[in-house]
């Protein structure tokens, strides 16, 4: 049986749809992150090089992941909201920006506890370092921008655009490495393979699981909320039984 998928860009129906999807995908982001945890952390072997330390890996490289994919997906809603005027678009970029708020700061938070022991410092101006500390910066640039704006469809369009102009700054991140002799180390995993061990690859697997399965159960409450905020009005929000309680 075909899916009408495009019926769910409508507020009305997404706002069913969300609320199916969240508990499946708040179980699913608790199992991942337990088998995450018990590899990460009792089935992983010990580095030889960086000891225990490198434990924190299977957190940092995680939310560093998330919080450069969230905010492309971030701005393409915020351009398909700009270009296309599609309300829910708009919502779901206002939805994730605080969880990818949340990544970029935890990756640079985990960052500075591995750099300390690593490199002797808990941060140095390293192009990876402050190209990511710069991606946290935008994220609250769009939160706060969003928020002095009273008008919701004018605070849509000039977060947007920050959105859509920030996202220039996400290759860089991911790229600052080979562009620049930076003290950052280069991606472990590569297309052509990894010498990590393979518990090592299971526990990060997991975890980034547990992370996107975190962050779209979290981006759909909030778009919940804020749908029910801007559809307040309305005969349809009116009529739900978790509304009227």
């Amino acid at each position: 049986m075909a899916i009408n998928w495009f019926k769910y860009s409508a507020p009305t129906n997404f706002y069913s749809l969300a609320g199916k999807l969240i508990p499946w995908f708040a179980v699913a982001s608790l199992l991942f992150f337990v088998a995450g945890m018990y590899f990460g952390f009792v089935v992983a072997p010990t580095d030889a090089v960086q000891g225990e330390a490198y434990r924190i890996m299977f957190i940092h490289v995680p939310a560093s992941i998330l919080s450069m994919f969230i905010y492309l997906i971030m701005a393409g809603y915020a351009a398909l909201g700009l270009i296309f005027k599609t309300r829910l678009s708009s919502m779901m970029a206002s939805a994730l920006a605080p969880t990818g708020a949340l990544f970029a700061f935890i990756s640079l938070w985990t960052g500075a506890l591995w750099g300390k022991p690593m490199w002797g410092a808990w941060w140095v101006w390293d192009a990876r370092l402050t190209s990511e500390l710069i991606l946290l910066f935008l994220y609250l640039g769009f939160i706060a921008l969003h928020a002095s704006i009273d008008d919701p469809r004018r605070a849509d369009r000039a977060a947007a655009l920050l959105a859509i102009v920030g996202s220039v700054n996400v290759p860089i991140i991911y790229f600052s490495v080979k562009w620049w002799n930076t003290l950052h180390q280069g991606s472990t995993i590569k297309f052509s393979g990894t010498s990590m061990h393979v518990a090592m690859q299971q526990a990060l697997l997991l975890m980034l699981l547990a992370c996107w399965c975190y962050a779209i159960v979290v981006a759909l409450a909030r778009v919940r909320s804020i749908i029910l905020e801007r559809e307040g009005a309305t005969q349809w929000v009116g009529e739900l039984s978790e509304v009227q309680r």
